[in-house]
C-alpha cells in the first residue's frame, strides 16, 4: 500500500506539496495553524483537514511534509518522528546546527525516514550536469559559483542567506562531495535587521574553490550555477527555457611566446528531459518510505549546509 501523506503548512510552498502529492495519489490530509486555510485546501483536493494538535497521532497518516517557517521545523519534526511518522522537512530544517542534529538523532533513534527538501538536487538539468561531471566531460573541477538573485520574499526570521543560499549549497556540496575547510561570508541588512544580500566564499579540502551570491533586493532575476573544469564549463541556468537550461562550453588556454592564448568553442546546449523537480523529489520520498532507505537529500546533508550558513552568517538566531 502506498504511504499516506499529510502536509503541515498550507502557505506559499506548502500548496505546491499539496497539489503534487494529490497528483501522486498519496495525499490524505492537510493541516495549518489557520483552520480556514486548511479547510479551503481540504475542500479543493478532497481530503480532510486536521488540526495540528491532532495531526501527529493520527493513525491513518504514515508520513508528514513540513512546509513551515524554519523556526517551527524542529518542534514539529520531533513530534512527528516520535509519533512514528516519516518526515520530509523543507529547507532550512532549522536555524541552528544543534536543532538540526537533534532532528537527525531522533529520526535515527526512532527508525524513521528523514528527508530534506533540497529540490534542485532533483532538477533534471542538475542531474544531467552531475552525470556529465562523473563522465569527466569537464576535466578536473576547479571552481563552482552560483547566483540566486531577485526581489523578495522578505521574512521575519530568515535572511536572504538562510532563505536562498541552501538551494545553491545543496548543489555545490553535492558536486564537491565534501564540506568546505574554509568559509567566509559577507552581507548587509538594507531593509531591516536581517541581511538582504550575502556572499559566501569557500575552499574545499580537494582543492575546489567556490562562491555564491544571494540577494532579495535585485531588480532582475538570476538562477545560475556554473561549474568550471580544466577542459570545459557547464552552466545550469534555470531562467532559460528547457532547451537552453544546460549549456556546455568547451575551451582551451595555452601559453605561446610568453603570452596566454584562449579559445572557446561554440556553445553546446545539452538535451534534458523536461519534468517538475518537486514531483521527482516527492516520488523519491515515497520510494524511500517504501524501501526504508536513506534519501539522497538526508539529514547529514542538511547539517553540512547549516554549518556553512552558520560560519558565513552575519545574522544571529536564538
Amino acid at each position: 500500500m502506498a504511504p499516506r501523506v499529510a502536509v503541515l503548512g498550507c502557505g506559499y510552498w506548502g500548496k505546491n506539496h499539496i497539489q503534487t502529492l494529490q497528483n501522486l495519489g498519496v495525499l490524505v490530509a492537510v493541516s495549518d495553524a489557520d483552520s480556514n486555510r486548511a479547510a479551503h485546501f481540504a475542500s479543493t483536493y478532497g481530503v480532510v483537514a486536521i488540526t495540528p494538535d491532532k495531526l501527529f497521532t493520527h493513525k491513518e497518516i504514515d508520513a508528514l511534509v513540513l512546509a513551515l517557517p524554519p523556526q517551527f521545523h524542529t518542534e514539529n519534526a520531533l513530534r512527528a518522528l516520535k509519533n512514528g511518522k516519516d518526515v520530509l522537512v523543507e529547507k532550512p530544517i532549522a536555524l541552528n546546527v544543534a536543532d538540526a542534529e537533534l532532528q537527525v538523532q531522533i529520526a535515527n533513534e526512532y527508525g524513521r525516514i528523514f528527508m530534506v527538501g533540497h529540490i534542485l538536487c532533483f532538477h533534471p538539468a542538475f542531474e544531467k550536469l552531475c552525470e556529465l561531471i562523473e563522465q569527466e566531460a569537464l576535466g578536473d573541477i576547479r571552481y563552482i559559483y552560483s547566483h540566486r538573485l531577485g526581489f523578495g520574499k522578505f521574512h521575519t526570521q530568515s535572511s536572504a542567506l538562510w532563505d536562498l543560499a541552501p538551494h545553491d549549497l545543496s548543489m555545490i556540496l553535492t558536486l564537491t562531495k565534501c564540506e568546505p575547510s574554509q568559509v567566509h561570508g559577507e552581507g548587509s541588512a538594507i531593509i531591516n535587521q536581517l541581511s538582504d544580500f550575502a556572499h559566501i566564499h569557500m575552499t574545499f579540502p580537494n582543492g575546489i574553490r567556490s562562491h555564491l551570491f544571494t540577494s532579495r533586493l535585485s531588480p532582475y532575476c538570476e538562477r545560475r550555477l556554473t561549474v568550471v573544469g580544466t577542459k570545459a564549463m557547464l552552466v545550469f541556468d534555470d531562467m532559460e527555457p528547457w532547451n537552453r537550461k544546460l549549456a556546455f562550453h568547451r575551451f582551451s588556454v595555452w601559453q605561446e611566446n610568453k603570452e596566454w592564448i584562449s579559445k572557446a568553442d561554440k556553445i553546446n546546449y545539452i538535451d534534458i528531459c523536461e519534468g517538475l523537480p518537486l514531483t521527482y523529489e516527492l516520488q523519491h520520498f515515497l520510494n524511500c518510505i517504501e524501501a526504508r532507505q536513506s534519501p539522497r537529500t538526508n539529514g547529514k546533508d542538511a547539517i553540512a549546509i547549516l554549518k556553512v550558513l552558520t560560519a558565513a552568517s552575519i545574522d544571529h538566531y536564538e
